[in-house]
């Protein structure tokens, strides 16, 4: 029998998982999940680039949390390895290995690394160097498929080049991953600057920007009712301004409708119609997951069980190829 092909990915556990999330990320895991050997984990320490925010009670919670939602939304652990990143140390020991062979003006390059820092003060160096730690975190687990967003294209773009540069100058030893992108729904917006992609740490300090996967009915209504519109009447998607387009889109997502059957449903132009029915659909989304997740948290044991027989799983893979990268260096 064909070997499954192995996909990675993660989800910071800060601010507040949200409906942008399970469209571009959480979903499609949960489709997928018979079809691959997936790997999914909790990167805390992608939660640490920014020292001053960090609150280490406000992170223990979080960690738990997302490990929940990954439960509640339909990753099975008897079919999917989840576990949290600092429990395997493999993580950040490749990453010093990687960044001898990262040359810093591919560093520099990164946007996420620009805008981010614009905003602060003083930029730390983990701030400046996570894309290689990234790369660790696929490379370590010989991913073939990366989920990712569209926004998040050029992360894999560096792993490549990281990996690629790595067998060139050590012989192959590290796999080279590809993408793997949602073609509906990848890069779901704000509700309120549908020109911003919806964000976790913006959903959590400010009201009706995003939905928060544990947000009531009565939020998520109000969220929805507010959203940023237009006077055009216009619900074609090629033509629709962008905070109608993110409705749509949206819609299209979790209903899993044709295009044309949306703009047909939707053809008297009355956005309040669109807002109404959007906001049904994403209650009755999260219902069931809301459901799970109650459950789930509060099962502290089983949770612990499930993070620590990831940790075993995704510790034997990563050391194999610890072997294999210091063995190729002369490390052993």
């Amino acid at each position: 029998m064909e070997n499954k092909k192995r996909v990675f990915s993660g989800v910071q556990p800060t601010g507040q998982m949200h409906i942008g999330n399970y469209v571009g990320a959480l979903s499609l895991w949960v489709e997928n999940q018979k079809k691959y050997d997936n790997i999914f984990c909790i990167v805390d320490l992608h939660a640490l680039t920014i020292p001053e925010s960090i609150k280490p009670e406000y992170l223990r919670k979080k960690v738990k949390e997302v490990a929940a939602l990954y439960l509640a939304c339909g990753i099975d652990p008897e079919e999917s390895t989840i576990f949290v990143q600092s429990d395997v140390p493999e993580h950040s020991e490749l990453t010093w290995l990687l960044n001898c062979v990262t040359p810093v003006g591919w560093l520099e390059r990164m946007t996420q690394f620009k805008s981010k820092s614009k905003k602060l003060e003083s930029v730390g160096t983990g701030l400046f160097d996570y894309p290689v730690l990234m790369a660790s975190d696929i490379l370590l687990y010989n991913t073939d498929l990366v989920p990712v967003g569209e926004d998040q294209k050029q992360h894999i773009e560096i792993t490549r080049d990281i990996a690629q540069r790595f067998n060139h100058l050590y012989g192959d030893v590290l796999k080279v991953p590809e993408e793997l992108i949602r073609k509906s729904g990848a890069r779901i917006m704000g509700f309120d600057d549908p020109e911003a992609k919806m964000s976790k740490s913006t959903g959590e300090s400010k009201k009706r920007h995003a939905i928060g996967l544990l947000d009531s009915p009565d939020v998520i209504r109000e969220t929805i009712m507010s959203a940023t519109t237009d006077s055009n009447r216009e619900t074609r998607f090629d033509y629709a301004s962008p905070g109608i387009k993110n409705m749509l889109t949206l819609y299209q997502a979790l209903t899993n409708q044709t295009q044309a059957e949306i703009e047909n449903h939707f053809s008297d132009g009355k956005y309040g119609k669109l807002k109404k029915e959007l906001a049904e659909v994403v209650i009755e989304t999260l219902k069931p997951i809301q459901q799970k997740y109650k459950q789930i948290i509060n099962e502290e044991t089983y949770l612990n069980n499930v993070l620590k027989e990831g940790e075993e799983k995704a510790g034997g893979i990563a050391a194999e190829t610890m072997d294999k990268v210091k063995t190729s260096m002369g490390l052993k």
